[in-house]
């Protein structure tokens, strides 16, 4: 949380209690904050959350899974999965590693740039020896090119 809306929240936790009524928070908060103001429906918000007792301006945590899996030790982990099986799906990422399709698809395209091609994953930017490389090892695919 930035300490603009942080500052904000302080400001109607002050003024609420002493008798300011909400839209006139919201009024004397735009002339000081400006474009940085909470929107006048969050400042409703929060107005009622300090006339129900609440005295914690901080967010409160929410629920969902947090971004740790998509830590080093995960991204080895399918990086060495991709290079002992270039044909493993995405499924069998989930039964192995136990993480979301979200996660892997951001780890596999973003993190380790690898791509699907012909049922295999590859990365998607080759050096020039690479691609040589590739074309000599399935000739069908070179004369399928030049037809």
């Amino acid at each position: 949380m930035d300490s603009s809306r942080s500052a904000q929240r302080a400001v109607i936790q002050f003024l609420r209690p002493e008798g300011e009524h909400a839209s006139q928070i919201c009024r004397r908060m735009k002339e000081v904050y400006g474009e940085q103001c909470l929107a006048r429906c969050i400042t409703f918000w929060w107005c009622q959350r300090c006339e129900a007792g609440r005295v914690n301006i901080k967010d409160l945590p929410r629920p969902g899974q947090a971004h740790v899996v998509t830590n080093n030790a995960t991204i080895s982990s399918i990086d060495y999965l991709i290079r002992q099986n270039r044909r493993i799906t995405t499924r069998e990422f989930a039964v192995e590693l136990s993480i979301s399709k979200g996660t892997q698809h951001h780890i596999i395209h973003k993190r380790l740039g690898y791509g699907k091609v012909c049922a295999q994953w590859v990365p998607k930017h080759l050096s020039e020896n690479q691609k040589t490389a590739r074309w000599e090892l399935d000739p069908s695919v070179t004369q399928e090119f030049l037809r």
